[in-house]
């Protein structure tokens, strides 16, 4: 589990909507324009129905009737993207050792080691990472993409490029307690209008690096209501893998990863979905 001392905070009470959070993502990380026609298959409020290998982070809004305020309708709109969790399924399933946490608890994709063998997508919790074709090292190869939290970023000493551009102060990025303690003073000040207002920051996963203040139930958002990472695959990652390798050698430990995260922690494999996640197109 990696300790988090860093955070992003997302207020969606604070959220307008505008977009300017998937514009900075997709300028500072050089990512192609990934155009989607309205199909009748989401509202069309959204710009993409789902996160994709070339859009990062999106903006999801939704629409509930009330009967006490706005006029009987709310909007809530969310920014999304990887939550960076402290115990990332994507990195336990991961038979090539290609996903890590940085020091700010950002959970990295090593596009050299990386096989695009799909464990990660399938078993991600929250539904975020993508198969997507690269350049790696002057050649094209497909390789796992998500949110990277801007770690080249931070090693300089600056914040991620969708909490520079956000002008709400919807997102933030600082100090881990300070950002929890900001969350917790907001929670008060929106309560009695929001009843069901409340902070997500799952511990199932570890909790997160970057997590919610909701004015509403997760449901709403789209989100899994109490997230873990199955049991299962903590015990291959951080027990049967590195006992393999002593006893195996590392390479034919890799092929027996391989084999077994297919059949084990492969939601299609099996027909079903991961705990506390979604089912993967």
């Amino acid at each position: 589990m990696a300790t988090l001392k860093y955070a992003k905070f997302v207020d969606t009470t604070k959220c307008d909507g505008c977009r300017a959070c998937m514009v900075a993502c997709k300028n500072w990380n050089d990512l192609p324009v990934d155009p989607k026609a309205f199909d009748g298959a989401f509202n069309g409020y959204d710009s993409h129905e789902k996160l994709t290998a070339n859009t990062w982070n999106i903006i999801k809004y939704t629409e509930k009737t009330n009967n006490t305020r706005n006029e009987g309708l709310d909007w809530f709109i969310a920014h999304n993207s990887c939550f960076h969790c402290g115990v990332a399924a994507c990195e336990k399933a991961c038979p090539e050792g290609a996903i890590s946490h940085t020091e700010f608890g950002s959970v990295v994709i090593d596009e050299e080691k990386c096989v695009a063998c799909g464990y990660c997508v399938v078993n991600c919790t929250f539904d975020v990472i993508r198969l997507g074709e690269r350049t790696v090292n002057g050649k094209k190869k497909k390789v796992s993409t998500k949110c990277t939290l801007c770690t080249d970023r931070l090693d300089n000493g600056l914040h991620p490029a969708c909490v520079t551009a956000c002008h709400t102060g919807s997102l933030e990025f600082g100090d881990r307690a300070e950002m929890l303690a900001k969350a917790e003073a907001r929670l008060d000040e929106i309560k009695d209008r929001y009843p069901n207002a409340q902070i997500y920051n799952p511990e199932g996963v570890g909790e997160t690096t970057m997590f919610y203040l909701l004015a509403d139930k997760p449901e709403t958002y789209g989100l899994p209501v109490n997230p873990k990472v199955p049991t299962s695959l903590k015990v291959w990652k951080d027990y049967a893998q590195p006992v393999g390798k002593l006893l195996f050698g590392a390479t034919t430990m890799a092929v027996v990863a391989g084999v077994v995260s297919n059949q084990l922690f492969n939601p299609r494999a099996k027909g079903e979905t991961h705990e506390g996640g979604h089912d993967h197109e």
